[in-house]
């Protein structure tokens, strides 16, 4: 059965602009992190499952964990802002339900609301078995700044 959450995609504008921004982010390069679905306040990020991103266990770090989550918000919240603007993370905070194993982790930022300076985001993460199986491992909340873009 088909995703709904990923039915509905970003324009490709939009969808260009926060591949652009993502692919200069070192430390989700650094991860392996890469996108996997960018729609009008919704990003989902993939993380594989790797041995430079694990714990002593096994199972994805919490740091990584943590990291792709902030991102994965982050972007979600971009989609919905103009051209001109960029984000940061004021404030995150996240639950770490269970422990992080599968193939890869998915993490997902959906936008709650969207306001003129402030946005709030859901955060969830699910790790993911190779059979497709997904189990919710982490969720959290986020607060983003809207910014100006930094004249270059």
């Amino acid at each position: 059965m088909e995703d709904p959450t990923q039915s509905e995609q970003a324009s490709p504008a939009i969808q260009k602009r926060i591949q652009d921004s993502f692919d200069r982010q070192g430390l989700m390069a650094h991860l392996g992190a890469r996108l996997a679905h960018v729609g009008p306040g919704m990003v989902h990020i993939v993380l594989p499952a790797r041995p430079e991103v694990t714990q002593q266990h096994g199972y994805v770090h919490a740091g990584a964990t943590s990291a792709v989550a902030d991102s994965a918000g982050g972007y979600a919240a971009l989609t919905l802002f103009s051209e001109d603007s960029e984000v940061l993370t004021v404030e995150y905070k996240i639950n770490l339900l269970a422990p992080a194993a599968g193939e890869y982790i998915e993490p997902i930022g959906t936008v709650l609301k969207s306001g003129r300076t402030l946005t709030v985001c859901q955060l969830e993460v699910y790790g993911v078995q190779g059979d497709g199986g997904r189990k919710l491992v982490a969720n959290g909340q986020q607060t983003l700044l809207r910014v100006n873009r930094p004249e270059q």
